[in-house]
């Protein structure tokens, strides 16, 4: 099951192989979280679809009309769009542990997050639980 949102962020990179990409810069992207499990549970869903939708805008909140050069979090970390993918993927996992999607959340089996740059440049995190 995939639920869809976006965040819009600033930042900047440090390393020669960024180029242009050094300079402070805007990014917007369209961030799809997809929830796996075995099998559909007693009401035949992978998970609240609700929940999935208000929790990964929840996560995307902590990033959005940012600039992530100056958050605490990614203090020396380059905020490529694997490093995010792989961040919200891990706070999704932290919201499931901690009841946040429900009861039925607990036997999903993975998280994966995709972070679509544009129509032809994504990146995506596969968490397992």
């Amino acid at each position: 099951m995939t639920v869809r949102d976006h965040m819009m962020i600033a930042h900047s990179f440090r390393g020669e192989v960024f180029g242009p990409a050094q300079r402070l810069h805007g990014a917007t992207f369209v961030v799809d979280a997809t929830f796996r499990r075995p099998d559909l549970d007693a009401d035949g869903i992978v998970v609240d679809i609700g929940l999935a939708t208000e929790q990964l805008r929840a996560v995307l909140s902590e990033m959005t009309y940012r600039n992530l050069d100056d958050e605490a979090a990614f203090a020396g970390v380059n905020t490529t769009t694997e490093v995010l993918a792989r961040t919200v993927a891990d706070r999704l996992v932290e919201r499931v542990h901690a009841g946040e999607l429900g009861a039925g959340a607990r036997d999903l089996t993975g998280i994966t997050v995709t972070l679509h740059e544009s129509h032809i440049a994504w990146a995506s995190y596969e968490r397992s639980l």
